[in-house]
């Protein structure tokens, strides 16, 4: 597999709403690997460029290779979902799913390029549940 410089020293994925990407300062150019610096807390600052978001499908456009999710702090559209193992199934309007990615864009709509996305849907109001309890938990632990 060929994977880019930027690709190979990338971090983990970081637990995030859209609201914080929407807030979120840029750290390089769009698609440059270098992401952008979120604020999980007052004074706190985390730099992220791979990401882990959950939300329900609101819309999906398979012709544009696009889905649109919504989070409880927002929308933001994750693009590449046709190239994705096993992604067709969350495709379709009312799933809940969890996408990791790629930031293309934070604001003002944030952008995901999609690496891996999967159905949550089963247990879908224990994850809308947790979920903001994980992001939060996982922010602390890496700001």
């Amino acid at each position: 597999m060929n994977r880019t410089h930027a690709e190979r020293k990338r971090p983990p994925p970081v637990k995030v709403l859209s609201g914080q990407l929407r807030t979120a300062e840029k750290r390089g150019a769009a698609d440059s690997g270098e992401g952008c610096v979120i604020k999980p807390g007052k004074g706190l600052t985390l730099p992220v460029s791979l990401v882990w978001m959950q939300g329900t499908v609101l819309e999906v456009q398979v012709d544009r290779n696009t889905v649109l999710l919504v989070d409880e702090t927002g929308t933001f559209t994750v693009q590449g979902v046709n190239n994705i193992p096993r992604g067709k199934p969350c495709l379709s309007q009312g799933k809940y799913v969890m996408v990791m990615g790629v930031i293309v864009s934070p604001s003002p709509e944030p952008i995901i390029r999609a690496v891996k996305m999967a159905d949550l849907s089963e247990h879908a109001a224990l994850h809308r549940r947790m979920w903001k309890l994980e992001v939060r938990e996982l922010q602390k632990l890496l700001a």
